[in-house]
């Protein structure tokens, strides 16, 4: 076991929670969900399963995640970023320890973890693939970055390594969920892009992997033509990447993830710009 601390925040994750919390079992020393409202039995399972919940409204995920880390009597050294719908592998758990033995003397801070990502049911072996993130730092230098979308973990100090080991990431309920989700994503992911347009800054202390990604999506992503860098994007990882490779699976996921919700953010933008822009709105949680 290791001196860390898991954040899960969840709302109405019934199905997932209680597997994540058993992946944590005998390697995290605490739990720790943070509940936005939930309505079925996230609560009540994740109590029974050991965790301290907590209650807080829930703004975007960046704030409700360092909300944690300030509110939650955190006194372990290590904090693990943990979705409900995410597990570590014994395996994993294993080369983790490891490296927090290896490199116990040095100021390795954090440690990013690339995931096994299932969509209906099937592991995406192609394409759009390599999620990764910076799933653990040090809670005297680590944080989330202050972002609406596509909030990375970040350091204010020393170094971040990576595991050969994968997370496990059921990222799907169902086709309904998927897209009323990946709606709320694009307007956060929207309001992220307008930001940027206003200076705000893409420079951060994490994964080198991560952070190329960041620069290609800022630097040259969005300077290419609304709307058809998603068709470019899908065919990019459809053909190029071997996205096809994946089935009838990888077919319907690179088409949502790559096309259908990068036109959405395009459709966005062109909205609130076409609206004169103004203050964003706040968002409440997905239901």
């Amino acid at each position: 076991m290791i001196d860390a601390t898991a954040i899960i925040m969840t709302k109405n994750e019934e199905k997932n929670i209680v597997d994540c919390l058993l992946s944590m079992k005998d390697f995290a020393k605490r739990c720790v969900v943070i509940d936005c409202g939930s309505t079925d039995r996230t609560v009540e399972l994740a109590r029974e399963n050991g965790a301290d919940v907590y209650f807080h409204e829930f703004e975007y995920y960046a704030k409700q995640f360092n909300w944690g880390i300030d509110n939650c009597d955190i006194d372990t050294e290590w904090i693990i970023r943990l979705d409900a719908d995410e597990r570590f592998p014994k395996e994993l758990n294993a080369e983790i320890e490891g490296l927090i033995e290896k490199h116990k003397d040095e100021e390795m801070n954090g440690i990013t973890i690339e995931a096994n990502f299932f969509f209906l049911g099937r592991c995406m072996k192609h394409g759009l693939r390599n999620k990764r993130k910076m799933m653990m730092f040090k809670r005297s230098c680590g944080r989330i970055e202050d972002r609406r979308r596509d909030a990375h973990s970040v350091i204010s100090e020393g170094f971040s390594v990576s595991t050969k080991h994968k997370f496990l990431h059921y990222d799907f309920k169902d086709l309904d969920s998927y897209i009323k989700r990946y709606n709320w994503y694009a307007t956060r992911e929207m309001q992220d892009y307008i930001d940027f347009t206003r200076g705000a800054s893409t420079d951060i202390n994490t994964d080198e992997a991560i952070l190329k990604q960041r620069k290609k999506k800022f630097g040259f992503y969005y300077k290419c033509p609304r709307y058809l860098r998603a068709w470019a994007w899908f065919l990019y990882n459809y053909i190029f990447r071997g996205g096809f490779l994946d089935g009838k699976e990888g077919l319907v996921f690179c088409f949502l993830e790559c096309y259908w919700y990068r036109f959405l953010v395009d459709a966005k933008i062109y909205e609130y710009e076409k609206n004169g822009g103004g203050e964003f709105e706040k968002l409440k949680a997905i239901d």
